[in-house]
């Protein structure tokens, strides 16, 4: 194993650790709750052939999606923790998602939505009562609730994962929600860039107790100074690029990314479409409008985000380098669990939760700032990073190597962040996310960072640049 170096983690607040079980317990059944909710909006949403169909061959039918998010908490609440007899195990391997494609999910005998709403109820039941009468303590699985935030979170994810299908159903708009809420304008956002100072940081978390175990454990990393964008790229500067000619100039894209955008036919981000007067358009769930100047461009994937950097003389951020950005305290020293400190996700901090089913414009969430002074870091959009998806020094599977550790060194990119589409439980400042460079049906969208220069490293660590 390799050593990791001894570091003080105080990413996690005292009152994490000695939260009473009751408190835990409060805790948990009110975020099962949500879950549950924003699960039932977005099935009931659209109608039995909707359920069950198959919108993309890159997602599963929103059926499956439901039965598999109860399936997920019988085998880890109701069996493991409660100690209770299978419900339906004839249908374990339906919904293992090791064992079928999403692509051939479809001609599964799944459950029919009735019969999925039923199981999924039923299973909750059971859950709450393994809740009530387990101890939250004596064994890891249970210590702080983890398991039960763990399905807390695994029921999110697959809401986002349902929203991400909503998004490429075709058909009238089902899902609606209130617009973010307004930035201050180009005019008054102030410096693009960021100067983060060389020096060490300690990514990750061993304190966090529903952390997952690729945010594990705390280490330390020691960076050179660099800048970061302050704000994510815009559809705006977006536009700029495409209209550009960016689409066709080899110049700007990796070798694998040229192939890619060449195989792919890209032109745009996905669901753009200019009309014949050189206006762009965007579907967004099914209501078709201008594309947003302010927002943070979305649904563009690596290989594009980075051809993007390059047209402007930057890169992407590497994953410590986003994390550096998102959580150092340069006043003391210190990594927050979010940018903005130790509070809870608030709906002043960022947007998150599907509360506003887009990103927001730039600026509009200055309560969410970093102490860097970096904003929207969290939520709006997943923003790729420059690193595979690799496990910290001293990573330990936990509590399954499904979760993480079998995709360590495939061909993946790191995403960090969350999007309008995360809920809060699901996100971290360490949380870390990971797809192929050529996804982009997710909600993904990128800012760019740079080296520092030998002037702006010398500013950073205080060295005078000229003379007396």
């Amino acid at each position: 194993m390799t050593e990791v170096p001894t570091v003080t983690d105080p990413a996690a607040p005292d009152g994490d650790a000695t939260e009473s079980e009751a408190a835990v317990r409060d805790r948990v059944v009110r975020l099962l709750e949500r879950s549950r909710t924003r699960s039932i909006a977005l099935t009931d949403a659209v109608d039995e052939a909707d359920l069950v169909a198959q919108h993309s061959p890159l997602m599963s039918p929103l059926v499956w999606d439901l039965a598999h998010i109860g399936s997920q908490e019988e085998l880890w609440l109701v069996r493991d923790v409660g100690g209770r007899e299978p419900l339906r195990p004839e249908i374990d391997g339906l919904y293992d998602a090791f064992q079928h494609s999403r692509a051939s999910r479809v001609d599964l005998p799944l459950l029919t939505p009735p019969e999925a709403r039923a199981y999924v109820a039923e299973v909750r039941d059971k859950a709450l009562d393994a809740l009530g009468s387990t101890p939250l303590r004596g064994r890891r699985l249970v210590e702080h609730g983890f398991a039960f935030g763990m399905i807390v979170q695994h029921e999110q994810q697959h809401d986002e994962t349902m929203l991400a299908t909503h998004q490429l159903r075709a058909g009238a708009p089902v899902l609606h929600a209130e617009p973010p809420p307004p930035g201050p304008g180009p005019a008054r956002l102030g410096a693009r860039e960021v100067l983060v100072p060389a020096g060490p940081f300690v990514q990750g978390t061993s304190t966090e107790p529903w952390a997952l175990d690729n945010e594990r454990p705390a280490h330390t990393v020691d960076l050179p100074a660099f800048v970061i964008d302050t704000y994510p790229v815009t559809n705006a500067e977006y536009t700029a690029f495409v209209e550009a000619g960016g689409y066709d100039d080899p110049r700007w894209w990796s070798a694998r990314g040229w192939a890619h955008r060449v195989e792919a036919d890209l032109r745009a981000p996905q669901f753009w479409e200019r009309d014949a007067s050189g206006t762009w358009w965007r579907r967004r769930f099914g209501v078709v409008e201008p594309v947003p100047a302010d927002e943070p461009v979305v649904h563009v994937c690596f290989h594009e985000a980075a051809a993007y950097a390059a047209w402007v003389g930057k890169r992407l951020p590497t994953e410590a380098e986003w994390e550096k950005a998102a959580r150092h305290d340069p006043a003391t020293g210190r990594s927050r669990r979010y940018p903005w400190g130790d509070e809870e996700p608030g709906a002043g901090h960022a947007n998150l939760g599907q509360r506003h089913l887009q990103p927001a414009p730039l600026g509009a969430y200055p309560a969410g700032v970093s102490a860097l002074g970096v904003h929207q870091m969290l939520g709006d959009v997943w923003e790729w990073c420059d690193s595979g998806w690799e496990p910290y020094p001293g990573f330990e599977m936990f509590p399954y190597p499904e979760y993480s550790q079998v995709f360590f060194g495939g061909d993946y990119k790191v995403l960090r962040g969350g999007s309008f589409g995360t809920d809060p439980s699901a996100v971290r400042a360490t949380f870390r996310n990971w797809d192929h460079p050529i996804r982009r049906q997710i909600f993904s969208g990128f800012r760019c960072a740079r080296d520092a220069s030998a002037a702006e490293a010398a500013e950073s660590s205080g060295v005078p640049t000229g003379g007396r």
